[in-house]
């Protein structure tokens, strides 16, 4: 093993850790000998025994943060357990808003570098990263002084569960941090939706510039429903203000890896791919055969997509 010890920042929504918790716990478990975690938000207690399923030995909850972002506390509080002497040799943490935030307080901290972008992680410690909007691969690998932070791309790992019991919780505290912790979260905004998660779903229809205008991203919308998956979308759709950002898959959006990745108008940027080629099926409908994205498709239906897929809708209806 190339680290003693592996922390993952266990973020968490509604009581339960999110997807990419439990992917980077299994990578932290391949790679360390001992995983622990961080948590933040005063109910680590209540999803301990989830991350102990996923190899947790022991939790370090920061608590509540009274409305604070999480970037300052937080970091500020693993700094104070590695100034204290309790040194992890590894962090692991999502791209994801709050990971990026504290990832980076903790390297300015610590004055130690971050690796991030990763799609891969070796047990000796050398990362994979996607660059050039995910078109090419580069290895990289930190030397001199620990701990090294880690900022990983979802759907980099497979989860899987370790059958582990229930870890330690114990309590860190937050050194003050003065006006740099003044920023306060007045007001949360939970999307909305009816369907599974977009970047959990087993099956995920996007639509892109091709359906023409924003009405017909109605379509997108039924398919996915007669589908029980959930609506995505290009940047460029998104860009233009026909659905929300929450909808945007690609390197600036959310990563998916669904069991049908159904392309509906999409030419393929490699923006776009790079968020969705992992699907295990790709099937891709526009009406230009030299579109990029039938490069990676499984399936390809060259045809309008006026025409196809209220055909597809009409067929799943009266099956």
């Amino acid at each position: 093993m190339a680290f003693d010890k592996v922390w993952v920042l266990a973020e968490a929504f509604e009581g339960k850790p999110l997807t990419v918790v439990n992917e980077l716990l299994t990578k932290a478990r391949e790679i360390g000998t001992t995983v622990e975690a961080v948590c933040f938000g005063g109910d680590a207690a209540s999803y301990a025994a989830d991350l102990g399923k996923f190899g947790v030995t022991k939790v370090y909850d920061v608590g509540d943060l009274g409305g604070a972002l999480p970037g300052v506390p937080v970091a500020s509080a693993i700094a104070a357990q590695i100034a204290e002497g309790n040194r992890p040799d590894a962090i692991l943490f999502a791209q994801s808003y709050d990971g990026r935030d504290i990832a980076g307080r903790l390297s300015a901290r610590l004055n130690l570098g971050v690796l991030t972008n990763l799609v891969g992680l070796a047990d000796d410690g050398t990362a994979e990263h996607a660059i050039f909007g995910g078109e090419t691969l580069v290895k990289a690998k930190l030397t001199g002084e620990r701990p090294y932070i880690f900022l990983v791309r979802p759907k980099s790992f497979a989860p899987e569960e370790s059958g582990g019991g229930a870890p330690e919780v114990t309590t860190i505290a937050a050194p003050d941090a003065g006006a740099t912790n003044g920023a306060k979260i007045s007001q949360r905004h939970v999307e909305e939706r009816t369907g599974p998660k977009l970047d959990e779903a087993p099956v995920v229809v996007s639509g892109g510039r091709g359906l023409g205008e924003a009405d017909k991203f109605e379509m997108v919308e039924e398919l996915a429903k007669l589908l029980k998956g959930a609506p995505g979308a290009s940047r460029a759709i998104v860009d233009a203000g026909w659905v929300p950002y929450a909808y945007q898959v690609g390197q600036t959006g959310k990563t998916v890896k669904p069991t049908i990745y159904i392309a509906v108008g999409i030419s393929g940027a490699t923006q776009h791919m790079v968020g969705m080629k992992g699907a295990k099926n790709i099937i891709a409908i526009n009406k230009d055969q030299e579109a990029p994205i039938f490069s990676i498709a499984d399936l390809g239906i060259v045809g309008d997509v006026h025409k196809v897929v209220p055909k597809l809708i009409e067929a799943l209806k009266g099956r």
